[in-house]
């Protein structure tokens, strides 16, 4: 699984504007992280995304996107993996 994972990530990565990746389980566990995105933010991330969902909780997940000046970052949850990308504006 990590190396699939790695592989997701780096494709990602690869994508124009993409700043960082960030994939957690769903007890904040940091899975993969590369380029902004910190190991340190994935507890949050999924807290963020967790409580997201208790607005509507017969619905899917949303993404939830904080944005700043310069800076998105979008949040996704499928059943029990949580991932960021961090992109940078345009």
């Amino acid at each position: 699984m990590e190396k699939e994972l790695d592989k997701v990530v780096e494709e990602i990565m690869s994508t124009p504007n993409i700043s960082g990746c960030l994939v957690a389980d769903h007890q904040g566990l940091c899975l993969a992280s590369k380029g902004a995105a910190h190991v340190d933010s994935a507890g949050i991330i999924v807290a963020i995304s967790e409580q997201a969902c208790k607005i509507q909780p017969t619905l899917k997940p949303p993404t939830v996107c904080l944005e700043s000046n310069q800076k998105l970052c979008l949040i996704q949850r499928h059943g029990t993996i949580t991932g960021a990308i961090y992109k940078q504006k345009e």
